[in-house]
């Protein structure tokens, strides 16, 4: 819920899929998720370019811009949950789907979703991972003809092709999540790897994350621009 020009990153991260046409949206709730509860249940209020409480009536009449079509599932998955045990938690919504979408809460992109998902289609594995060339300080994976076969831990030194979330998953990946204690970059990435089951597609666009102020002040900067590369 921390803000780039106002807006939530979840509003942003959202914003990039609904470009493709992706307005369904389940939100696994964790830590203080009653913030990300107040802000749709209030989504009208806080989105409204005009306000108008008539006090006599007891009616709030609103004026809005564009107003997103968005369907969203807040779903509260435990406070303590791994990564992994929430993705596992989400199963009853998507388990009936050729595939779902999934990201991270604190990465914004330009990757193009519709040829990620052709990518997933065509390759017809498990699990596609969006990989991207970043700055040296993240983990790494190594790649044969496409395909993931090893993660490194933060390699001090040469090309780097990291993990950006940005996935596109088969119901199968549930297979490899055992419960709430699973980290999804851990077994099951590992395993799904081991399997032949990972496949990655890479961005060689626009790709950041927002982990520390610096950063932050980075998609400000940008956002103010008018044109943030995420959202173009």
């Amino acid at each position: 819920m921390v803000t780039i020009g106002g807006l939530p990153m979840l509003w942003h991260i959202m914003q990039i899929y609904a470009r493709f046409d992706i307005t369904d949206f389940i939100i696994c709730l964790g830590y203080k998720g009653h913030v990300i509860k107040d802000y749709f249940s209030n989504f009208s209020l806080y989105s409204a370019n005009v306000v108008t409480f008539d006090l006599n009536k007891q009616e709030t009449y609103y004026e809005h811009g564009d107003t997103p079509g968005w369907k969203v599932t807040l779903v509260e998955t435990g406070d303590n949950t791994q990564t992994g045990g929430r993705i596992k938690r989400i199963k009853r919504w998507v388990e009936n789907d050729e595939f779902f979408c999934l990201t991270y809460g604190d990465g914004v992109s330009d990757v193009d979703i519709s040829a990620l998902i052709s990518h997933h289609r065509k390759h017809k594995r498990a699990a596609t991972m969006t990989a991207v060339s970043p700055p040296g300080r993240f983990g790494a994976i190594e790649l044969m003809n496409g395909v993931v076969t090893k993660f490194v831990e933060k390699p001090e030194a040469g090309e780097q092709v990291i993990n950006a979330g940005f996935f596109v998953l088969s119901p199968r990946i549930f297979d490899y999540i055992e419960g709430d204690e699973t980290v999804w970059e851990h077994e099951p990435l590992r395993n799904l790897a081991k399997d032949k089951q990972l496949t990655a597609y890479q961005h060689g666009g626009f790709w950041q994350p927002m982990d520390t102020i610096r950063e932050r002040h980075l998609l400000e900067d940008l956002y103010a621009t008018g044109s943030p590369p995420w959202l173009i």
